[in-house]
């Protein structure tokens, strides 16, 4: 983005959006033609043929095809303004170029759809349908691509036969190589992947997680990773969700707050309210997988060798999981702060939540909780507690590098939701900017990244004598989820806010609840100057990994597991929750000492965790699955990290400078 901003003052472009088709057909010289075709969504607008000489042998075909096609995909961008969203690729391109699709999503942001022979994806089904040249496949290929995205030009996210959710438009978009993922860890951990991978497999183990929703938080993020990842793996695993019911979802966030300690002290889980969610849950193990072959059922009927109950939305499954297979191993992950001293207290509203979820999560034979001591009720056995962090993607839209074009794309779309919905728009390069992205969430502490910002404008030196539109501007945005009510309610609070406390800086503050665009969210940390994540409480939020690994220095709050990911004073500042003024005071550090800035960027991209990534997250999973069904099935971690016993148990224990999240919170 530095050319960018030498050259002009405009954060981004127009560009208009299109699908491409790609097929290749073998020439008897052992040229190939390659067949372009462009789709605007509504009409084919443009084709082409290309006639490419290929070396001899396999690895060079492959790479000059992929080079070729990779050029002049980005030259035709640039030269007419254009943005590639997605691509429908054939069958014999794939073939020629297995490493095409990987590359076309990592270099170029286009999502690669391969289409399948049986779906009209291959020169011979396409023959046999009538269709003769390349040009008239890649045609065809285009509009089956535009198929698989829906109104706001994103791929849907497919939910399928007994609600299993289809990651990946079901396997056909292919954004990453096995490589891709080899290279973005250390050979240690890369080590022990392959060997629970391998046991796996030769056991022909099968797990299974369920969870609320297949978009929005955290645990979606994770899930799409992971099966993405153990799909290039060859392990068996899948993914289910319930029948969404938005009657259910009201509650189940206010559980959620109140397990937080951030509800009303008045709310309460009534008996009602507890069979709604119960026969919710019920009903829908019942219709979708608890018949025979379904993930629920026992293991003689063909169901999973372990179930991972990944939500304390439905703790019941853990029952009727034990129910239909009682020497079933079943995993409940905590992936949320609990407020372990208000559970203890019985006239709490958090210990009536808590006594109904572990009525049902003391029945698992595993609780996993955030790496956070203080997150585990003294009732949980330790015996049978382990930590795991939560995990990111550095290869999905939120994490991968974006070009310069991209950036610009991105940005401008940005600016233009800004508009459609009367928001001050984003200003920079011109100006600098502070961001937090986070859900519109009562335990976010959006509050808080107000008055510090405004603290900062205020009183820091930095913007003192500054003219306004010389100071850096605030962007607090995030995504939504279809079970998370409250964002709307959080939204409307943020900019009444601003509008009545804050109307001396307020025209430089841009808070935006985006929709399911990842490289929204990417551009927005990639090009901050400085990220913010000022929780009050929080489970682990690992969006802070994801800023320090692009080298965006992070001022958080001591909340959760967040201060696990930053190291003080060299990746970032640790704060208490609600300190405006210690914000204000390191945003001034970080906005006048360059040298200092400089030096904790670097730091901070150097030094990332394994663990908070998805080969470690994998690790972790593929572990316990191992182990838990193996033999007698018996596993008791003592409350210790599922990573210390992955990486022991596969012979690759901790090497010399390697970074590992600290500990001492979990003592």
């Amino acid at each position: 983005m530095e050319r960018l901003k030498q050259e002009s003052g405009e954060a981004g472009i127009a560009l208009s959006e299109l699908w491409l088709g790609l097929a290749a057909n073998y020439e008897k010289d052992g040229s190939v033609d390659l067949g372009f075709a462009c789709h605007d969504g509504t009409y084919s607008i443009d084709f082409a043929v290309h006639n490419l000489p290929l070396p001899s042998n396999a690895d060079g075909k492959a790479s000059a095809v992929a080079q070729y096609l990779v050029n002049e995909i980005r030259r035709y961008q640039k030269d007419h303004q254009y943005k590639f969203l997605g691509a429908g690729i054939s069958q014999e391109v794939v073939k020629l170029s297995p490493q095409l699709p990987a590359r076309l999503w990592s270099d170029l942001d286009i999502v690669p759809i391969v289409i399948p022979e049986k779906e009209g994806g291959s020169m011979s089904t396409a023959q046999a349908a009538g269709l003769e040249g390349v040009d008239e496949l890649a045609d065809s290929l285009a509009r089956k691509c535009l198929a698989f995205f829906g109104p706001s030009s994103q791929p849907r996210v497919q939910v399928g036969f007994s609600n299993m959710v289809e990651v990946d438009c079901g396997g056909r978009a292919r954004l990453a190589a096995l490589q891709q993922y080899q290279l973005r860890c250390n050979e240690r951990s890369w080590k022990t992947c392959e060997h629970y991978a391998q046991s796996l497999k030769e056991g022909n183990k099968k797990f299974a997680f369920f969870s609320a929703t297949p978009q929005g938080g955290g645990v979606a993020l994770m899930r799409h990773a992971l099966v993405r990842f153990w799909r290039l793996l060859g392990v068996d695993c899948t993914w289910w969700v319930p029948k969404p019911k938005p009657e259910v979802f009201r509650v189940t966030k206010t559980n959620h707050n109140i397990l937080q300690g951030v509800a009303d002290p008045k709310e309460r889980l009534t008996e009602d309210k507890q069979k709604l969610i119960d026969d919710w849950i019920q009903s829908n193990a019942e219709r979708f997988w608890t018949r025979p072959g379904g993930p629920l059922s026992p293991r003689s009927q063909g169901g999973v060798d372990v179930v991972i109950v990944d939500d304390p939305q439905m703790p019941g499954l853990i029952d009727i999981a034990k129910k239909m297979d009682p020497d079933r191993p079943v995993i409940f992950r905590s992936h949320i702060q609990i407020r372990a001293d208000l559970a203890e207290q019985p006239d709490t509203n958090t210990a009536g939540v808590w006594k109904w979820l572990w009525s049902s999560a003391q029945h698992a034979n595993l609780f996993i909780s955030h790496p956070v001591a203080a997150f585990v009720p003294k009732m949980v056995p330790h015996r049978s507690l382990a930590y795991m962090p939560a995990t990111t993607d550095w290869l999905d839209g939120l994490n991968k590098e974006l070009s310069d074009f991209d950036n610009a794309y991105y940005l401008h779309e940005f600016n233009t939701q800004c508009q459609r919905q009367r928001m001050n728009t984003l200003a920079f390069p011109k100006r600098d900017y502070i961001v937090q992205i986070a859900r519109f969430d009562p335990s976010k502490g959006i509050p808080h990244v107000l008055a510090s910002y405004a603290e900062f404008r205020r009183t820091s030196e930095f913007c003192k004598n500054k003219k306004p539109e010389e100071t850096p501007q605030l962007v607090v945005a995030g995504h939504y989820s279809v079970d998370d009510p409250d964002g709307v309610m959080v939204l409307n609070q943020t900019l009444d806010l601003l509008e009545n406390d804050y109307a001396d800086v307020k025209d430089s503050v841009v808070v935006m609840r985006l929709g399911p665009t990842d490289q929204l969210l990417n551009a927005l940390m990639s090009n901050a100057r400085v990220a913010l994540q000022l929780s009050t409480r929080e489970g682990f939020e690992v969006k802070v990994s994801e800023g320090l690994k692009k080298g965006v220095p992070m001022i958080t709050t001591k909340a959760g597991g967040i201060p696990l990911q930053v190291q003080p004073d060299k990746s970032g500042f640790l704060v208490e929750p609600g300190d405006a003024k210690a914000v204000a005071k390191y945003l001034d550090v970080l906005f006048s000492d360059e040298k200092r800035y400089d030096e904790m960027s670097k730091f901070a991209a150097e030094h990332v965790s394994d663990e908070v990534g998805t080969v470690g997250n994998a690790i972790c999973w593929m572990y316990l699955v191992d182990k838990l069904s193996r033999g007698d099935g018996k596993l008791e971690p003592d409350g210790k990290w599922i990573w210390n016993m992955a990486r022991e148990e596969a012979g690759q224990p901790r090497g010399e400078g390697e970074v590992w999240l600290p500990r001492d919170w979990t003592t």
